[in-house]
This record gives C-alpha cells, structure tokens and sequence, in this order.
C-alpha cells in the first residue's frame, strides 16, 4: 500500500516546525471529559452494566488507547464518546460543550462537527466509487458541491488514492479499503478520531501502515482515542486506559 500522504504538522493547517506557537488558553482544561458514567439494561429484577463510573479526561492532542478483554465495555465507552449512544447517564463535557445536557438532535450535529469513526469493518458503499465515498460524510454536513469536490481531491492527494479514485471497494485490497476508511473519516477536519480495532481485518503489514497514519495524524494535531486488543497498536498511543466488567482499572 504504497501512499504519499503529504502529512505533516503543517499539512492539517497546523503550524509548522519552527513557526511560532498559538496562544495557549490558560488553565488545564480537559478536552474531552466524563464523569461517572455509567451505561446498563435491565434484566430480570435488577441492571447488568456495560459501564460503571467511567471518569476520564483526554487532553487536545492526546492519543489514548483502551484496552480489556471482550465484554468490558470499550466499544460500548466509545460508543458514548462518539454520541452514536445516548443512553446513558453521568457527565460528558467536549470542549464547552454539556454532552449529557444535549437533546438527541444536537448531539448528533455536534458530532457530526467534531467527531469521525474509524471501524473495524470497513462500512464502505459498494456501489459508490472510493471517490464518491469520500464524498458522503461531507454532503451530510450541507458542505457546497464545489467545496465538497475541492476536499475530496485534497484527501485523494495527501492519502495517495489520486489513481485510484474511480474505484469500486471491492477493487481494493482489505488494506486500501481501509485507507480509504480513515480518509473518509478525517475529510472534514475532525477534532476527535475514534478508532474500533482499525486494523483488526488487516494484515500485519497493512495494520503497520493505518498505525503509521494515526501517528501522522495525531502529530498534526487530531486528538485520537482507540479501542484494541493489540499491544503493538497500543505502543502507537501516548498512554492506555485499562477496562474490565465496565471499570477503568489502570
């Protein structure tokens, strides 16, 4: 999977090594942060909990990785992160934004806004050419068609797909399909990047390669939060949240 991704800190809008710094609000304000959340269903006379109060903060920038056994709650946690899940109860503040105050509708916008997915499947359109799935989470947005073609061309380019743009995904190795995944994902700049076993599909080679792309694309800025088993993804990270039976335990 050869690519030219054109990444760097000032790729993303980020300055450059050696610019002068932007001004840094005072205080350490987390990013993102959660309270006590916590996540169950019933069952029988009682509730079986997915999560049980789950505090975290995540600083801009940072690269967590969470890590636990099947059935701990990782997916459900990022779930809630994402706002796909809103069922819940606790606290969860992004940037000035009271998540667990929110009506459904507006935080479904806000992480239409801030956030992209990355999964473990690969949940591209088969009859959409890799182009035209690029061009799907922008047209959610009620981006303009001619500002939707201009950032589809400038991922295409910094994620070296320009060839293979016309594409269909099952044309593609699983490896690509994912490449194209994780631009997808990060086309209109998101502020927060959640990842579900990325490279769980892949191949050694392949899962080295979207990694690499984290990496890249955490250095430039984007704050990423991943869900894995692999202790070798996890070295990618900055630091690992431990979950067992719903707790964060580390």
């Amino acid at each position: 999977m050869n690519r030219d991704l054109g990444l760097g800190p000032g790729a993303w809008g980020f300055a450059a090594e050696g610019a002068s710094p932007r001004p840094q609000a005072p205080g350490p304000k987390p990013f993102l942060s959660v309270r006590n959340v916590e996540k169950s269903f019933p069952e029988g006379n009682g509730r079986q909990f997915v999560l049980r109060r789950i505090s975290l903060d995540v600083a801009s920038g940072d690269f967590v990785t969470i890590m636990g056994p099947s059935g701990a709650g990782k997916s459900t946690l990022l779930a809630v992160l994402g706002m796909l899940d809103g069922d819940w109860t606790g606290e969860y503040r992004l940037f000035e934004h009271e998540v667990h105050k929110l009506k459904h509708k507006d935080r479904i916008a806000l992480g239409k806004q801030y956030v992209g997915f990355v999964f473990q499947q690969y949940h591209l359109i088969d009859d959409l050419t890799v182009a035209e799935n690029l061009a799907m989470p922008l047209s959610y947005r009620d981006v303009k068609s001619d500002d939707r073609e201009a950032a589809v061309a400038d991922t295409l380019d910094r994620f070296g797909m320009v060839a293979k743009k016309n594409l269909y995904p099952r044309q593609l190795s699983g490896g690509q399909q994912q490449l194209v995944a994780v631009a997808r994902a990060v086309i209109h700049r998101p502020s927060l990047l959640l990842a579900d076993e990325p490279t769980g599909n892949l191949h050694s080679s392949q899962g080295k390669e979207i990694m690499q792309l984290f990496r890249e694309l955490n250095a430039a800025g984007t704050t990423i939060v991943q869900v894995t088993h692999s202790e070798d993804n996890a070295r990618y990270g900055s630091r690992v949240v431990q979950l067992r039976d719903g707790w964060v335990v580390t």
